[in-house]
């Protein structure tokens, strides 16, 4: 490549574009990269320091830094299978007040793991942080705010467009197979976020209403995750 950008044949125009060219490919390759820089070995470590004794849990995070080498290369649909049965067979749900004592707590997929225990949030949180470093990118992904209506209680899944306007998938930890919103009936939507913003329901995946960064808890997770050793960015 240097000897072509050298050649006669390039005018200085050219040149200067091909510059630009091969320095935002360089930009581009270095923020994809970022969610791939996630080292388990030191994350192990910093967990340790920051929750003390890890005991079965370091068996559960060392599985799913594995979960994610073995995907990271997978079809998309195949990333989503993997992520949802991991989580869904590694956490036993729980509410709160029980994991944590506190009413309402966003924990974060390390948080989770080393409990071995979730509430709805956290599954949803813990699988959209997975696929993002797969390299599904954000507007792909939404956590979406439910009323689980067999239930009749609040609940919260990850919901997968692979095109803005498509009918999304739905990952959710009450069942392991993953279906198409329109199959179920159970979920009445509320909200939605992702990194982009916040999405209220509607035709053509909803409209995007305000942005992310106001949502209080989701800021939390995510410092919460760069202290922990992980680069998640805005999300």
């Amino acid at each position: 490549m240097p000897r072509r950008l050298r050649s006669p044949g390039w005018s200085k125009p050219r040149l200067r574009l091909g510059g630009w060219l091969l320095l935002t490919g360089l930009l581009l390759a270095g923020l994809s990269n970022v969610w791939a820089n996630w080292v388990f070995t030191q994350i192990l470590q910093t967990a340790e320091q920051r929750y003390g004794s890890l005991g079965p849990g370091q068996g559960r995070i060392e599985a799913w830094g594995q979960m994610l080498q073995d995907e990271v290369n997978a079809p998309e649909r195949e990333q989503l299978n993997a992520v949802n049965h991991f989580f869904n067979q590694q956490l036993s749900f729980e509410d709160d007040t029980r994991i944590w004592h506190q009413t309402d707590y966003w924990a974060t997929p390390v948080e989770s793991l080393v409990k071995g225990a979730a509430d709805c949030e956290d599954y949803a949180l813990a699988k959209y942080f997975s696929l993002r470093h797969l390299g599904i990118p954000s507007e792909k992904l939404r956590i979406t705010y439910v009323k689980a209506l067999t239930q009749n209680q609040a609940h919260m899944v990850l919901t997968f467009y692979s095109s803005p306007t498509t009918d999304p998938l739905v990952l959710d930890n009450l069942f392991d197979e993953i279906r198409p919103a329109s199959q179920r009936k159970d979920l009445l939507p509320v909200y939605a976020f992702n990194a982009e913003g916040l999405y209220m329901p509607g035709a053509n995946g909803g409209k995007r209403s305000s942005d992310s960064k106001k949502l209080s808890r989701w800021q939390d997770v995510l410092k919460k995750m760069q202290a922990e050793g992980f680069a998640v960015g805005d999300g």
